[in-house]
């Protein structure tokens, strides 16, 4: 059995992961770390997992208990922890991060960039360090790696996304109170999301020399979970070409799915799947995709990237059902 241990347990992220890895054939989970809750139930702060776990939230993280750690922590935790632990992290531990501490490829680390449709080659049993992608990111870049691929980003990327609250995280402010989300709509950090650098760098890796803006705007939905993207570009590709690089270029990966039938958030939401679709209207390639930002988002990449480090069937412990009815 791998056995799991989780940092910054009382988030959203964080309780997703806990219910996956409690209900995976080949997991045990020791523990799950959290100051701020240290001595209480884990089914006390998630309490969708009443009847589940009898875990108790630990203050300690006791590394050399464990094959694999997750960090489910604030963005700009997971390098001076690593930093300050370095003496006590053991050797052979694999570290998945789920902040963008190690997203970008800077010669100073050697956390894997674990986005598995572009990087699945290069998450092996042999790699330590996992870097997991972003919510917006995912469903972007999936969206996208196929056209990458085939050096058809050559025009400007004009991209639509909105999700769900939970992609704020658990902790309160202005813009996340049920008052204020629901029946509401907004956007936030448009052409200016820290998602865009992570993306840019996957898309070059696949396509050199890319240049072309990517002109993203971000919204904020009023529903909990999920995430839609709207993309489109100018183009001179024929559709049917279009369809069959995203067709090839997907085949054979666990998760990623091209449908020729309009997609709908509910059809994904509570699965580690993105759906894609693509048309072309008005010399436009127009792509959809969707994916649920805690899972395919998050920790359902993050479960997908541990099965690829110890050399399990890539589904395994993620054989989840969509909620839509």
């Amino acid at each position: 059995m791998i056995k799991a241990g989780i940092i910054g347990g009382a988030g959203y992220t964080a309780g997703e992961l806990t219910r996956l890895l409690i209900n995976h054939p080949e997991v045990e989970l020791k523990w799950v770390s959290s100051t701020s809750n240290a001595g209480n139930r884990v089914d006390s702060v998630h309490q969708g997992l009443i009847g589940e776990t009898d875990l108790v939230f630990t203050a300690d993280t006791p590394l050399d208990e464990i094959d694999v750690l997750f960090l489910c922590t604030p963005h700009g935790f997971s390098k001076p922890f690593l930093e300050e632990h370095k003496s006590e992290i053991p050797e052979s531990l694999r570290i998945i991060d789920l902040a963008q501490d190690f997203r970008i490829a800077d010669g100073e680390h050697d956390f894997v960039y674990g986005l598995p449709e572009l990087n699945r080659e290069r998450v092996t049993t042999d790699t330590k360090h996992i870097a997991n992608p972003g919510c917006f990111a995912t469903a972007i870049q999936l969206a996208l790696l196929p056209l990458a691929k085939n050096g058809l980003l050559t025009d400007d990327v004009h991209i639509h996304a909105v999700t769900g609250s939970t992609g704020a995280g658990v902790k309160p402010g202005p813009t996340k109170h049920f008052s204020w989300r629901n029946d509401n709509v907004s956007i936030y950090k448009p052409f200016k999301h820290q998602h865009l650098l992570e993306i840019r760098q996957s898309l070059t890796q696949l396509q050199p020399g890319f240049e072309s803006n990517l002109e993203f705007i971000p919204m904020r939905g009023c529903f909990s979970r999920g995430i839609f993207a709207t993309l489109y570009l100018r183009s001179e590709a024929d559709l049917d070409d279009v369809k069959r690089m995203y067709n090839d270029f997907y085949a054979g990966h666990a998760f990623t799915f091209v449908t020729d039938k309009d997609i709908d958030l509910k059809d994904v939401v509570n699965t580690n799947k993105c759906l894609i679709h693509v048309d072309k209207i008005d010399g436009k390639i127009l792509i959809t995709s969707a994916i649920d930002n805690l899972l395919k988002g998050a920790v359902g990449t993050a479960v997908h990237n541990m099965n690829l480090l110890f050399g399990l069937p890539e589904r395994t412990g993620l054989a989840l059902k969509a909620s839509a009815f």
